[in-house]
């Protein structure tokens, strides 16, 4: 890194305020989690198309992802990510507005403009990558996402008190959303204050990274091909696929199928929150340390695991424990997967690359959570659980393969 005392600062400082806006996201995204299937239930009365409430946030936070990547790529990543959280407090208050009004096609739209906003938020992590070298670039990824394990405190603080002991209604749903709102303007407050902006300190800090003279960015067809991105991309679809699906379809599970209050829904997301960030700084660091597939296998084999115990999971405190293995088995392989991505690019080629990943990694969960939720409602939790575990395994299967293969360098890093 460079040994100007100012520009360091200035990393430190953007590092700080991205993992704090994380906190605050993740504290949203909870109430997604917890709530996306039972509002959409409740504002359309159609209990047969529960998981259609968590699809639809996870598509439209897929189809903001490549968008989003590019146009940071362009513009930047600080005035991206600040559109993504004005977009999301935009998105809150339309929700909680239309489910008090019990109209499904404002829930529709309000879904729609978090997921586009959740979409363009979590590409954070490349703001990340652009400020750190090669060595240590996992870490660097690592302490902006270790932010959302205070938002894994704060949401069930906040929320769980909302919901003691009352009855679930649309007009009951009405302030959750709307003060979910208030931690997306926090988002887009502390996301303001970072500057330089971190393509800005990538390119002033790495120009190695694009070689000595600079090149254009490479079209995605060609990014998509170059050595480890296929395994990474395969991990990261499947990871947040199955991860997001059964997230935002146990709190319908917890409530419905096994009889539990809908506060108890926010320790367990909790738990799964606390599961997918705790320990990434460790992660961080053994992903720097090992690389290569191995990390990505372990990832999706404790999703597997963990996905597969709640088919005879019933006792909140049992659920939560799995959740938090399903959250910890994704933070595995998103690190990895991510690291591995942001290794194979320049600064002017990551944002896309990242985007493409979240995209179809977004429509893999979001199919699944459509499919998943059919299949919760036609034949319980088992089948959903089942169901989840061979999504996880397969690939997990497949890249075990390349354990043999050697590891490859990152772009720009010197032979």
């Amino acid at each position: 890194m460079s040994a100007d005392p100012g520009l360091q600062r200035a990393v430190r400082r953007n590092t700080a305020l991205l993992a704090t806006s994380t906190a605050v996201t993740s504290a949203t995204l909870q109430l997604v989690a917890a709530l996306a299937s039972t509002t959409f239930v409740l504002a359309t009365g159609y209990e047969g198309l529960l998981g259609l409430g968590p699809a639809i946030f996870l598509a439209s936070s897929a189809f903001a992802a490549l968008p989003a990547g590019r146009a940071m790529d362009r513009v930047g990543r600080v005035p991206v990510i600040a559109t993504g959280f004005a977009l999301g407090t935009v998105g809150t208050t339309v929700t909680g507005l239309s489910v008090g009004a019990e109209s499904g096609l404002g829930v529709v739209v309000g879904f729609a403009l978090i997921g586009i906003a959740s979409g363009t938020v979590l590409l954070a992590r490349a703001a990340a990558g652009d400020m750190y070298p090669p060595e240590r670039r996992a870490r660097g990824i690592s302490l902006v996402l270790f932010g959302s394990v205070f938002g894994a405190i704060l949401g069930p603080a906040v929320f769980g008190p909302i919901f003691s002991g009352r009855e679930l209604t649309p007009d009951s749903l009405v302030f959750p959303w709307i003060a979910a709102g208030g931690f997306t303007i926090a988002g887009l407050v502390l996301v303001l204050c970072v500057r330089p902006d971190p393509k800005k300190i990538g390119e002033q800090l790495f120009p190695a990274a694009e070689g000595v003279a600079p090149a254009p960015a490479a079209p995605l067809r060609e990014l998509i091909r170059r050595p480890g991105v296929p395994s990474a991309l395969l991990a990261a679809f499947s990871s947040f696929g199955v991860m997001v699906a059964v997230m935002n379809l146990t709190g319908y599970a917890v409530v419905h199928e096994h009889g539990h209050a809908q506060s108890s829904v926010f320790p367990i997301i909790g738990a799964h929150v606390f599961g997918m960030f705790a320990l990434v700084l460790f992660i961080g660091q053994i992903v720097d340390r090992f690389g290569g597939n191995v990390v990505l296998v372990a990832g999706l084999a404790l999703e597997g695991v963990s996905c597969l115990g709640l088919a005879w999971a019933e006792g909140v405190w049992a659920t939560a424990a799995l959740l938090f293995g399903l959250g910890l088995g994704w933070n595995l392989a998103f690190v990895a997967a991510t690291t591995a991505l942001v290794n194979r690019t320049a600064v002017s080629e990551r944002g896309r690359l990242v985007g493409f990943s979240d995209l179809s990694s977004g429509l893999v969960g979001a199919s699944l959570a459509l499919s998943g939720g059919w299949i919760l409602q036609a034949y319980g939790v088992g089948a959903l659980a089942v169901g989840a575990t061979v999504v996880a395994l397969l690939p997990a299967l497949f890249l075990a393969r390349s354990f043999v293969s050697p590891p490859r360098r990152p772009v720009g890093e010197a032979a």
